[in-house]
């Protein structure tokens, strides 16, 4: 069976040193900040917006071409799925 979106959400968040929520809920600013850290991504900023980070993440796992033709939405399940092969997440299926 694949994995459900909070699992995949949760495997992310632990493997970038954040704790595992027992309800669904998106990512907050700094489990973002933390992904980006893990994918070594530079924000140019302090305290980017998280539609800033959305958007370099997305890019930096190959979701989008570059951050300014990037979604800024939050993540759907192949978006995830991306961000945790690329920063090496695993998850019970």
């Amino acid at each position: 069976m694949s994995p459900t979106v909070h699992e995949v959400r949760n495997a992310i968040r632990v493997a970038t040193g954040r704790f595992e929520r027992e309800v669904e809920a998106s990512f907050t600013k700094e489990e973002l900040q933390a992904i980006c850290q893990a994918l070594e991504i530079g924000t140019g900023t302090e305290r980017p917006s998280t539609t800033r980070m959305r958007r370099l993440i997305r890019a930096q796992v190959g979701i989008a071409e570059s951050p300014e033709t990037a979604d800024d939405s939050t993540f759907r399940k192949a978006d995830l799925q991306a961000i945790a092969a690329a920063i090496g997440a695993s998850f019970e299926s």
